[in-house]
């Protein structure tokens, strides 16, 4: 009787696994047929080995500026087509080493290659990594678009092994070679020799086969004409593949020199190409069914403002140097975009791509973490040596000024400052607030981020900036507002995104105000153009980058110099040429604009209207704020004040002060709400200590001695020791 119950419970689990294991095997048996009916009709119904020979896999795109102009017109670049037999087999042994050396042992998709993917995948606890064969990327580029979705994946798979099915390997390795795309409208490998290297493909050395290889991957960054140390640096690797996959002798393989390639010089471009090249790609997202027939583009591009960017990049940079500027207009729109000083040299996109400190600009978010803290352009900050976490921060010059406003602080670029005020908010709370307004770029949060530290793209800091000039709403750059086919019929039109607030208003208008600052009296007095401007300058280390980012009239535009190799640029700092070049573009972007002025009246909400936060007036120890039963402020000796002595009597004036260190100097108003008064309180006798003794000696844990003083500090000295 006793075992009865074992056994039972041991038949019912074997009973449950065999159900389930069948159950399981049914599956897998059910999905097998249904994988081998979807590859048997794709393989059925796909074109033939001519067919696919004569296809076209590119289309025409005639580009048009925001007035209908034509712009530019890109195309596919065709070389001759290259049996399989004629295809030097170096290039063959770099693409196969490089891009899929299972090539010959799968059927299509390469098992052992996802497994592993997936094994390292949940390992290091990140998303499963690109696993496409050649055949997959042949099915792709034939037949799909680039979508990045389960279901172009899996038709992707199933496409892939119907190529198998109908093709050998050399037939699908030569559709593959003679249409995959090498960058600078280079189809198949004819083209991209003819393109690179000035020769047909047949010619093809191993290092020449190495630079083409290592293309595919991304044709942008590993161009030749891009960056020919990338392009090096990615051919070296191929013939490290070609030596473990490829049968290449490691002794041939040492003799390689890919540096000594000469490479073809390319004439004919222009730097409305680096909007096309970051532009373009984002068809694949917008016409997502794809499409291979000739289309036009119409794009956000005004010509003028590009010719005008172009010109006062390159009429800017120090020699040497690079360049590079972003325009937005109020909506997102781009209106302008310089990618470097000249496309023909370099087609690498620094607007866009390229990731650089962007040096005291980035004290934007510093300050806008203060601002929503509670802090107001008018606060008094101690511009002093400080050290947080062993680190010390120097002002540009070694000199302090004491005590300042922080609007004075921001204009003149205070790193002090800046480290205090990111050391009270909160590092990590800087970084929010840098994600909160676009950076997609990784941000420390060790103090020196403060000084902008952290790597940045151009456009995401002009895009963060183009919230400031939106009173603090989001902003979304975009550059395509419609797609046609040739005759007409719409494809995509761009609809606006929906802007989600950021900040609150106070807050954008306080950083507009030291933003203003900064361009009229402070670090960025280069960049004014007879208008209202505001903006902020960066410099970083050894003048390597320079930085100016700013707004007017309803346009946000962005300056970076420095060099490629990231060396030291005699006399580059984000003031002088940077500030120049986006005056010079914004004489000519605004001219037909009406003057704005900003909007930097200061109402604050309710919460920052208490006691500890007020401004205190006259010389120290002349007055001592005290709360009354009803809780509000009252002076000893006062019930309360006359009009127009600096407090309204309802709390709804605004007091007018001369400050001594006021960058703009000129009485100011403070645009600080003021506290209300109780009209008719205590009289002279000694006014109501604000909390109880017996408060008080719960709070403290002691007797309080009857002779105590029972009045209240002033509230900034309060404020005060807790900054500080």
């Amino acid at each position: 009787m006793r075992d009865t119950a074992p056994r039972g419970w041991k038949a019912n689990l074997w009973r449950w696994t065999k159900r389930v294991a069948i159950f399981g095997i049914a599956l897998v048996l059910l999905g097998a047929i249904g994988l081998f009916t979807s590859v048997y009709f794709a393989a059925q119904s796909m074109p033939s080995f001519v067919a696919l020979k004569q296809s076209q896999n590119a289309q025409t795109i005639l580009v048009r500026a925001r007035d209908g102009s034509e712009i530019v017109e890109i195309g596919p670049s065709y070389g001759q087509w290259l049996d399989a037999d004629e295809i030097p087999q170096v290039m063959k042994d770099a693409m196969v080493s490089v891009e899929d050396h299972r090539f010959y042992s799968h059927f299509g998709v390469d098992p052992a290659g996802l497994a592993r993917a997936v094994y390292n995948a949940t390992r290091e606890d990140r998303q499963v990594s690109a696993t496409s064969t050649i055949t997959q990327q042949l099915a792709r580029n034939v037949f799909l678009n680039s979508n990045r979705t389960f279901g172009r994946k899996m038709r992707e798979a199933v496409l892939a092994m119907a190529l198998e099915w109908n093709f050998t390997k050399d037939e699908i390795l030569e559709l593959y070679l003679n249409k995959v795309y090498f960058g600078g409208g280079a189809y198949g490998i004819d083209s991209a020799s003819r393109t690179f290297f000035s020769h047909s493909a047949r010619e093809l050395s191993l290092e020449e086969a190495a630079i083409i290889a290592g293309l595919v991957k991304a044709p942008s960054r590993y161009s030749p004409t891009a960056d020919v140390d990338a392009a090096v640096g990615r051919a070296n690797v191929v013939i490290g593949q070609m030596v473990r996959y490829g049968g290449l002798d490691p002794a041939v393989a040492r003799q390689v020199d890919v540096e000594a390639v000469n490479l073809r010089e390319v004439a004919g471009q222009n730097s409305i190409r680096y909007f096309t090249d970051w532009a373009l790609p984002q068809l694949d997202l917008l016409l997502p069914n794809g499409t291979f027939e000739p289309i036009e583009v119409w794009t956000t591009i005004d010509v003028g403002m590009q010719r005008a960017a172009t010109t006062a990049v390159q009429s800017n940079a120090p020699e040497g140097a690079q360049g590079a500027m972003v325009s937005l207009d109020r909506d997102g729109a781009i209106l302008a975009l310089v990618g470097g000083t000249d496309y023909v040299t370099s087609n690498y996109n620094r607007a866009t791509d390229a990731l650089r400190q962007p040096g005291s600009s980035f004290k934007l978010f510093v300050y806008l973490a203060a601002l929503e803290a509670g802090y107001t352009p008018d606060d008094q900050v101690q511009d002093v040596p400080v050290t947080i976490n062993g680190w010390s921060p120097r002002n540009s010059g070694g000199s302090y000024a004491g005590q300042i406003d922080v609007r004075t602080a921001f204009a003149y670029s205070k790193n002090s400052v800046a480290a205090q005020l990111g050391n009270e908010v909160g590092f990590s709370n800087v970084a929010s607030m840098a994600r909160r307004f676009g950076i997609t770029t990784p941000i420390s949060t060790y103090p020196s981020m403060v000084l902008g530290s952290s790597e940045v793209r151009l456009l995401d800091m002009t895009r963060a900036y183009s919230a400031v000039s939106a009173g603090g709403q989001s902003v979304e750059p975009y550059g395509i507002l419609r797609v046609t086919t040739a005759e007409g019929e719409e494809l995509y039109r761009h609809q606006t995104a929906r802007s989600y607030r950021l900040v609150p208003d106070y807050v954008a208008a306080g950083i507009t105000d030291l933003l203003q600052t900064a361009v009229a009296t402070g670090t960025g007095r280069a960049a004014q153009i007879g208008r209202p401007v505001a903006g902020k300058t960066g410099t970083t280390n050894s003048s390597r980058d320079g930085y100016f980012v700013g707004f007017s009239s309803g346009i946000t535009t962005g300056v970076w110099m420095g060099r490629d190799d990231n060396a030291r640029v005699s006399g580059l700092q984000g003031g002088t040429a940077p500030a120049r070049a986006f005056a010079a573009f914004m004489r000519y972007a605004v001219r037909d604009r009406p003057v704005e002025e900003f909007d930097t009246d200061l109402k604050l909400p309710d919460w920052q209207l208490e006691p500890d936060d007020e401004l205190y007036y006259g010389e120290e120890g002349e007055y001592y704020y005290y709360i009354d039963e009803q809780g509000n402020l009252v002076e000893p000796g006062r019930t309360q004040r006359a009009p127009g002595d600096g407090f309204d009597v309802e709390g709804e004036g605004e007091g007018v002060t001369r400050d001594p260190l006021d960058p703009r100097g000129m009485d100011q108003p403070t645009n600080r709400p003021r506290p209300n008064v109780q009209r008719g309180g205590q009289g002279q006798g000694k006014p109501p200590q604000a909390a109880s003794d017996d408060f008080l000696e719960q709070a403290t844990g002691q007797d309080l001695p009857d002779d105590r003083p029972r009045q209240r500090r002033p509230a900034d000295d309060v404020i005060n020791e807790q900054r500080y």
